[in-house]
C-alpha cells in the first residue's frame, strides 16, 4: 500500500534537503525547487512527493509550468 502524501512545514524541509531558508526560497523562485502549498494565510507546507521527487535528481529538478 503507497503512504499518503503529507504536507511538510519549513523546519521539516530544511532538514530533509540540507538546503538554507534563503537557498529553498531562491529555488522555489527560479523553479529548481517545488512549489509551496498555501495552507492557511500565513501558513505553507511542501508535498512529501515532491520534495521526493526533487531528492531523486535535484540538479536537474524543474517544476512543470502546469504544477
Amino acid at each position: 500500500m503507497a503512504e499518503p502524501d503529507r504536507i511538510l512545514r519549513l523546519n521539516a524541509v530544511l532538514d530533509l534537503t540540507g538546503l538554507s531558508r534563503s537557498t529553498l526560497y531562491r529555488k522555489v523562485a527560479d523553479g529548481s525547487f517545488p512549489r509551496q502549498v498555501q495552507l492557511s494565510t500565513r501558513c505553507v507546507g511542501w508535498r512529501t512527493y515532491a520534495i521526493a521527487e526533487w531528492q531523486r535528481n535535484p540538479i536537474f529538478y524543474r517544476v512543470d509550468e502546469a504544477g
